[in-house]
């Protein structure tokens, strides 16, 4: 499952290079901003059993302090998007894996929704961009298509444990659970 999950965030990131490399001005991610870490959102079966194991291999002091900043993010999700989960759009959630110095903690195993955030995307027929982006409304770009993204999450999730592959989970949730 890794390796399948790993290669297909190499081809998400490849994709997400091209449209930066070929809209500079629009593209705006850079290292610093963080306005991805405080969107609420969830997260597959894979990516979170990928996420989880790489958090366990951080050391003792540094799990410590996601653990308490989880605890945070998981009492806001619980209050806002549990309650109105239509509102997941406009909440905004500290991501736990964000350190002090607005950098992601396992941002080699970060999850799709964080790889994408900064280019057009499209799910459910709703096209969704970065509110710091320079990607302007009504006109065309290259958009990935976060529904083919998912359904193939869900296949890799289905080969090791069918029972959870359709599940998804707060980063914080899983934190804070017994996802293995």
């Amino acid at each position: 499952m890794e390796k399948q999950l790993r290669q297909l965030f190499k081809q998400i990131d490849n994709a997400v290079n091209t449209v930066s490399s070929q809209f500079p001005n629009a593209f705006k991610c850079r290292k610093g901003c963080s306005d991805c870490c405080n969107a609420a959102f969830d997260i597959s079966f894979a990516e979170a059993r990928l996420l989880k194991k790489s958090f366990l291999i951080l050391g003792r002091k540094t799990r410590k302090q996601i653990l308490k900043r989880a605890k945070a993010a998981q009492r806001l999700w619980e209050e806002t998007v549990e309650k109105a989960p239509e509102n997941i759009s406009t909440v905004r959630i500290p991501c736990p894996l964000l350190s002090e110095d607005e950098e992601c903690l396992l941002y080699e195993v970060r999850p799709v929704n964080c790889r994408t955030y900064g280019v057009p995307t499209e799910i459910n027929g709703k096209g969704h961009v970065c509110s710091f982006s320079g990607f302007l409304p009504g006109k065309s770009y290259p958009t990935i298509r976060l529904n083919v993204i998912q359904e193939q999450l869900l296949k890799i999730g289905k080969e090791v444990e069918p029972r959870l592959a359709q599940k998804r989970w707060p980063i914080s949730a899983i934190l804070l659970g017994d996802i293995k």
